[in-house]
């Protein structure tokens, strides 16, 4: 099956758009914003960390990208607060939210033995995080007036996926994180419901089992194609869709 759409395709943005990446100082995240720096966009780099967000940010203004480091914590509703000020403060708006922190803590773990603490620390970056960034986002997205949110899912997530391919999903049944990338595909549809009148098209991105620090680089792609994704799904023009979940080649069952 042929890409949705290929590097070449992804159009320069026009000026003045700004991006939220969260979790961008490495990985899918800090490509993402590599991505859409070299689109045109200014780049909020968010990071929990303060310096890796800084240090991330000067490598990609080495490269000529308008990127700013934006000290954000998912898990703190103080930070994301301060967080949305400063955008609004800054910059008046915002055009792009791509909601990529996440954390992966039961590899391994058999599904029984999974304990109620490990699954509320999952959600508590997956899924809660998810919605305190966009909902305290959603003012100066709506400022924007063709914003658009991405959410980094994964297949894992997908009920389709996990009851068509049992067998195949098997080594990778987690949880913790498999059941908090379902929530996320859930608020996906549902954010992009809420938001349909605004003009705001809320996707979810399955970026493929690529090589990051959340599972020990053991995946087979890569963060720079996987970004080639999240990217195609956060430049999409008014004629693209909403509420939907899309791979490289393919549109994901929910």
């Amino acid at each position: 099956m042929s890409q949705l759409t290929s590097n070449d395709d992804l159009k320069t943005l026009p000026p003045g758009t700004v991006a939220l990446v969260t979790g961008a100082n490495k990985g899918i995240g800090f490509q993402t914003a590599r991505k859409l720096g070299s689109l045109g966009a200014t780049v909020l780099v968010g990071a929990r960390d303060r310096e890796r967000g800084a240090t991330a940010a000067a490598a990609l203004g080495a490269e000529g990208i308008d990127a700013h480091a934006l000290r954000l914590d998912v898990t703190d509703q103080d930070s994301v607060k301060a967080a949305a000020d400063r955008i609004r403060q800054t910059f008046g708006k915002l055009d792009i939210l791509v909601n990529n922190a996440g954390v992966l803590l039961d590899h391994g773990i058999p599904v029984v033995e999974v304990t109620v603490a490990l699954l509320r620390d999952t959600y508590e970056t997956n899924v809660f995080g998810a919605v305190a960034v966009t909902s305290a986002m959603v003012p100066l997205l709506r400022l924007s007036g063709r914003a658009r949110i991405v959410n980094i899912s994964s297949s894992l997530g997908s009920l389709g996926v996990n009851s068509a391919e049992p067998e195949r999903l098997a080594p990778f049944q987690m949880l913790a994180y498999n059941s908090s990338k379902a929530a996320l595909n859930a608020l996906t549809l549902m954010y992009a419901q809420a938001l349909k009148t605004d003009g705001i098209k809320v996707n979810a991105a399955e970026p493929g089992y690529v090589a990051t620090d959340l599972n020990g680089h053991q995946g087979v792609g890569t963060a720079e194609e996987a970004a080639v994704t999240v990217t195609r799904l956060a430049v999409l023009g008014d004629d693209g869709p909403t509420a939907t979940f899309q791979s490289e080649t393919s549109h994901i069952p929910w």
